[in-house]
């Protein structure tokens, strides 16, 4: 080996940034959706297995739109509790229901061991075009936490808006819904997804300067398809910068390319939190674990042997 070769190899590692992993261990958590079908369940539990090794601190699993997913979120927490070592979280919300009927299901979690909720009010069922609280229910988030404290010692995690939540009528409107669920119980919030971490800056900082100190992970979405992912952010109040477009442009049939390009600007978004010192990143997987590995492998989080 010549001495050039052997100087290249020795470079230090702020020539090659993509190997620099975060200067911090930072852990990482996942979200999952129950399956639908049969086919949808082994692409599940492959994505659970190709994750596994990485250690996260806990994994979610959502909850469909008017309790519509109730019975396979049950079955999907259950079984990733009984046969791996994650610590699941079951989503739980409170749209449509009475609250004896939440409280049941939050009875039936704690009975089979699963101790972490993630609390939310929850979207309306379809066709229905606006949220409109049960009458015999938990009329919001904050509410549904306070009902599962009084049930058992859960471990509760609500959610958080960085653009504001699509119906709040301001941030500061957001912001002091936050504070009610943590007075509430709540001990962690994790945030909607985002791609500009401008955003979640001046987010984080109005949540310090309203008091908060409860962890507020950022929420992490790799793309996989970007025409999707422009169609339910304009309903959930994400803003997809222009140049995500420019980046996504012409790529609808080629799979390949989109996926490196998506491994890419994911890392960027989180090597940049990390730079700023955040440690937790919750990542939504939408039951795939491609991109998502791959991220995490370069920020340094690795299967733990």
């Amino acid at each position: 080996m010549s001495g050039n070769q052997a100087e290249k190899r020795d470079a230090p590692e702020s020539r090659m940034p993509i190997a620099r992993a975060a200067r911090h261990a930072v852990g990482v958590s996942f979200e999952f959706f129950p399956p639908k079908t049969e086919k949808m369940a082994e692409a599940l539990w492959d994505a659970v297995k190709r994750l596994e090794p990485l250690a996260p601190s806990f994994v979610s699993v959502t909850y469909g739109a008017g309790g519509s997913t109730r019975e396979r979120t049950h079955d999907t927490v259950v079984r990733i509790a009984r046969e791996t070592a994650m610590k699941p979280a079951a989503h739980l919300t409170s749209v449509a229901a009475t609250r004896a009927e939440i409280d049941a299901v939050a009875r039936a979690y704690w009975d089979a061991g699963i101790t972490h909720v993630v609390a939310l009010r929850g979207d309306p069922p379809d066709g229905q075009p606006e949220y409109v609280p049960h009458p015999n229910g938990y009329a919001y988030a904050s509410d549904l936490v306070a009902g599962l404290k009084r049930i058992a010692d859960f471990e509760v995690s609500v959610a958080a808006y960085p653009e504001g939540h699509p119906q709040s009528p301001s941030l500061e409107a957001d912001i002091d819904n936050l504070k009610r669920k943590i007075d509430a119980g709540a001990t962690r919030a994790v945030s909607q997804y985002f791609f500009d971490v401008d955003v979640y800056r001046r987010f984080r900082d109005r949540v310090a300067a309203a008091g908060i100190t409860i962890p507020v992970i950022p929420g992490i979405l790799p793309v996989t398809n970007f025409a999707q992912v422009v169609k339910f952010s304009n309903a959930c109040g994400a803003t997809v910068p222009q140049w995500m477009y420019r980046a996504f442009d012409g790529l609808d049939d080629d799979p390949d390319t989109r996926r490196l390009v998506a491994a890419t600007q994911a890392y960027e978004q989180v090597q940049a939190l990390a730079e700023d010192g955040i440690r937790d990143f919750h990542f939504y997987t939408l039951n795939r674990a491609d991109l998502t590995f791959a991220i995490c492998h370069l920020l340094g989080v690795r299967p733990v042997k």
